[in-house]
C-alpha cells in the first residue's frame, strides 16, 4: 500500500505560484473544486487530519462513495501510487504552506504570515523540520 503521509515536514509554495503576496482560500462553490474540498477540511480541522485521510476523504466525497464502504474503498484506492499534497494546488496556487507535524497531521500556513517565515528558518536550521517544494506549476 502506497504512503502519502508527511511527518515533520513543511511543505513549501510552489516557486511559480501564481498567488500574488498572500495566500488566497479556493472559492466555495456549489460543485467545490478538489483544492476547496481540500482547504476546507484542513482548515477548518487544523491538525486532525493526514494527507491522506484529506487525499482519500475527497475522493470518496466526489466519488459517492457512501461512508459504510470507505474503510475497503481506501485499502483498494491506495494500491496503486497516488499525489501527495506536494501536487496540491493549495501549495501550487493558492500559496498555502502545509505543516505536517509529528503525528502526520496537517495545518495550512499563508505564505505571508510570520509562522510561515518561522516553520522555513525552523527547516532551514536543521531541526527536526524538514522543507520540501510544492511541485512546480508548469513543466519548464
Amino acid at each position: 500500500m502506497y504512503n502519502v503521509d508527511y511527518v515533520n515536514t513543511f511543505i513549501l509554495v510552489a516557486g511559480d505560484t501564481s498567488a500574488s503576496h498572500r495566500a488566497e482560500p479556493p472559492l466555495r462553490e456549489s460543485h467545490p473544486s478538489i483544492p476547496a474540498r481540500q482547504f476546507a477540511q484542513i482548515h477548518d480541522h487544523p491538525y486532525r487530519y493526514t494527507s491522506g485521510e484529506v487525499i482519500f476523504e475527497v475522493h470518496a466525497d466526489r466519488a459517492g462513495i457512501p461512508h459504510s464502504q470507505r474503510e475497503a474503498a481506501r485499502d483498494e484506492y491506495f494500491l496503486t501510487g497516488r499525489p501527495c499534497l506536494r501536487a496540491s494546488d493549495l501549495a501550487k496556487k493558492y500559496g498555502w504552506g502545509i505543516h505536517c507535524d509529528d503525528q502526520g497531521r496537517l495545518a495550512l500556513v499563508g505564505m505571508e504570515t510570520p509562522e510561515y517565515a518561522a516553520f522555513v528558518e525552523r527547516a532551514t536550521a536543521n531541526t527536526d523540520l524538514t522543507a520540501v517544494k510544492a511541485m512546480h506549476s508548469s513543466r519548464k
